[in-house]
């Protein structure tokens, strides 16, 4: 049995989610202090988690990130807000999926089993845990940390993605547009919102202790040096 955590403010619409789940045979658990969402989160250690991005006091996508933060647990958004900007925010804060209200409870089901194959199921891979290491750097892309020497830094998803990028290509220089192409695919995004990543990371960087290694390369990219400059 799974255990579906369902962060909806709606109690009528909170119930009809966990009926159809518990239907199917998996456990639902639906969240009513929306203030401990992330203490709820570790607490029930979920599989898979319904996220509504309207909520008291924080809104869902402050708490994917907060979620984002400890763990790669699938988070299904679930809105009203049906507008493209909308789902890209959702994917941009480490949502996996997002269907928009009204839906088909049915659609809801389908695409919480999808997660569950895919996460803990029959398209679950059983390789060992994959990482990438640069001069004692060492990056686990599955739990989204990084460490070096006795210090971690937990990563979002999307720092994830371009520290594997820079560090699988280092000391090379990673062009603009291939960071683009992993981090967004083809979605137009300006050189301030990639500026804004690059700084996240280098602020990551700098939690270990590590300075001036992610370089720009003015008008081609960046290039990531793995020869560190430690804080003493």
């Amino acid at each position: 049995m799974y255990k579906i955590m369902v962060v909806e403010d709606d109690p009528k619409l909170a119930g009809l989610l966990q009926s159809h789940i518990e239907r199917y045979g998996n456990e639902a658990i639906i969240v009513e202090d929306f203030d401990q969402v992330l203490e709820q989160f570790q607490e029930l250690k979920p599989h898979v988690v319904l996220l509504d991005v309207n909520l008291p006091s924080f809104d869902g996508y402050y708490w994917c990130r907060q979620i984002r933060s400890l763990s790669t647990c699938p988070i299904i958004f679930i809105s009203a807000r049906s507008g493209t900007p909308d789902q890209l925010r959702a994917l941009e804060n480490g949502a996996d999926d997002y269907i928009t209200k009204p839906f088909a409870y049915d659609i809801v089901i389908a695409k919480i089993h999808s997660q569950l194959r895919r996460v803990y199921g029959d398209y679950a891979t059983a390789s060992a845990e994959r990482t990438v290491e640069k001069d004692g750097l060492v990056l686990y892309p599955e739990r989204m940390e990084m460490s070096l020497d006795e210090r971690t830094s937990v990563l979002t998803k999307k720092e994830t993605i371009l520290l594997e990028t820079l560090l699988s290509r280092s000391p090379r220089l990673v062009t603009r547009e291939t960071i683009l192409e992993k981090l967004w695919d083809d979605t137009f995004v300006d050189d301030n919102t990639l500026s804004v990543n690059i700084n996240r990371v280098r602020k990551r960087l700098a939690e270990l202790g590590i300075e001036d290694a992610l370089e720009t390369v003015r008008g081609s990219g960046y290039r990531l040096h793995t020869v560190w400059k430690r804080q003493s």
